[in-house]
């Protein structure tokens, strides 16, 4: 592959339509291939826009908007990063002969928890759980009874976990309903899940540059009110298990297409795996791959974005931990100890301009070569060396 210089008429051009920290690592590690870069967000001073050749700051769900970006600045890769994006204006690119990561259909698809389910369980016929879609609050409670307590109540189309709840009795509906209702995204319509009693939850990260799909080591989390706090690799889990994710989300990326990195979320309970959720980009849990291995989820992105090799090496086991802001500020200031920064851990502070009260602020990555136990109880005590104001 010939390589480019940024800012030339012959440029390879990749432009994010979201710019958070995921987008951020995205970002340095297609520079480092002398890629130019161009970071779009709903917001000025986003974390990738900090570090992107160009920036923009649109409307992300009008499609006129986002469409004259892209005709003005003619990428040479679209990656849509977040879920609040208006859908019609990558279809209308694609159409137009832009490349679209990993395709607006498999966008289309993953942004929206309807579509998705319905694509995983009955066209692909992946296991998943019993769920319904609701859009009143009679239904929610007619649906909630067919599937029994507890139940999982999402909207159909949210990021970050916001206004997913757990509805353990009738009497927690009306409180789910408003949460559900209150989240930013589409909340017109929900999903009723039922509750698997899970043994644990893993992302199995799937990267497909055209020709191979490669995965990364299983990596285990913990959420609280629908987003990750915890996250660790590689999971310590059976080989059967492991199989079954990988086949499974072999499956569910054949399905979508495209190039790209994938994560695939599943539950496991012994050695049966179920479909939850697929993001076709980066994965806030896979930011642990950043000390875990020779090529992070983000670099390895980026290569299968440009559809070269996707071999890397597993350093060892490692983990990482999300700080989120305490209260809401417009100058945020974070503070962490000196003894944070250890020989065998990193720190990523985001930049973003502003906190509010859970708004993911930064990260920490701890390695030990062994124990992903051992990782994690680090991150634990480093993450709560941190505060701020």
């Amino acid at each position: 592959m010939k390589f480019t210089a940024p800012l030339k008429s012959d440029s390879i051009k990749i432009m994010l339509l979201g710019s958070g920290e995921l987008g951020k690592e995205v970002i340095i590690e297609a520079q480092r291939l002398g890629i130019e870069t161009v970071a779009v967000d709903s917001y000025n001073n986003a974390p990738a826009q900090l570090v992107a050749n160009k920036s923009y700051t649109i409307n992300m769900k009008n499609e006129n908007e986002i469409l004259d970006v892209i005709r003005r600045e003619k990428p040479t890769y679209i990656l849509p990063e977040v879920e609040a994006i208006n859908i019609k204006a990558l279809f209308t690119a694609e159409s137009e002969g832009f490349h679209v990561i990993p395709n607006a259909d498999a966008v289309n698809k993953t942004m929206n928890r309807k579509n998705i389910r319905e694509f995983a369980a009955v066209e692909l016929g992946l296991q998943t759980s019993k769920y319904e879609f609701v859009t009143t609050f009679e239904a929610l409670e007619k649906a909630a009874l067919n599937i029994g307590f507890p139940c999982v109540i999402k909207p159909v189309m949210s990021s970050s976990g916001h206004g997913q709840s757990i509805a353990k009795t009738a009497a927690d509906l009306p409180k789910s309903w408003e949460l559900a209702k209150e989240a930013r995204g589409d909340a017109s319509e929900l999903i009723v899940e039922e509750f698997i009693t899970f043994d644990y939850e893993i992302t199995m990260l799937t990267a497909r540059n055209g020709k191979d799909t490669v995965f990364c080591e299983p990596i285990g989390h913990i959420q609280q009110d629908g987003d990750y706090i915890f996250s660790w690799q590689p999971m310590n889990m059976s080989e059967v298990a492991k199989e079954k994710s990988q086949e499974l989300a072999k499956k569910i990326t054949d399905g979508l297409g495209g190039r790209g990195i994938f994560g695939v979320e599943l539950f496991v309970k012994g050695d049966e795996v179920y479909f939850s959720e697929v993001s076709p980009r980066p994965h806030d849990t896979g930011m642990v791959t950043m000390i875990t291995q020779s090529q992070s989820e983000f670099a390895l992105h980026v290569r299968a974005v440009l559809g070269l090799p996707l071999e890397y090496i597993d350093y060892g086991c490692g983990a990482s931990a999300a700080f989120k802001a305490k209260g809401d500020s417009f100058n945020p200031v974070i503070d962490i100890f000196d003894s944070s920064f250890t020989k065998d851990s990193i720190i990523r502070v985001f930049g973003k301009p502003q906190s509010h009260v859970g708004r993911r602020m930064a990260v920490a990555l701890t390695f030990d070569k062994d124990s992903s136990d051992r990782a994690l109880q680090k991150a634990k005590e480093i993450i709560g060396n941190f505060k701020d104001n």
